[in-house]
């Protein structure tokens, strides 16, 4: 099995809607078997500056983090149409096993 990552700011758009609702009904569309997505408490990204959105005044953009997994053709798959919609975020991928 795949597990995929996707890192992304709270506020990033595709069109109007949330991109990570966006990304969810994606993966929902593409049949993939499960995902979740996490806000973050602190993250940085390339500026290597700390974003704390729940400090007090703080106008920094929430982390998220969405994790999915499916068989490994699925998900490369889903990614790969997933790329032509979506330029932005981080994508990592790596396999896991299925415990029963």
């Amino acid at each position: 099995m795949l597990q995929a990552q996707i890192y992304i700011d709270k506020d990033d758009l595709k069109g109007s809607k949330p991109l990570y609702e966006y990304i969810m009904q994606f993966l929902i569309e593409h049949k993939i078997a499960g995902a979740t997505a996490f806000k973050g408490q602190i993250g940085y990204g390339p500026s290597q500056h700390l974003n704390r959105p729940h400090a007090l005044f703080s106008f920094d953009e929430i982390p998220i983090v969405i994790i999915f997994i499916d068989e490994e053709e699925k998900v490369k798959n889903a990614l790969t149409a997933l790329r032509k919609e979506v330029k932005n975020g981080l994508i990592i991928t790596h396999h896991v096993e299925k415990w029963q």
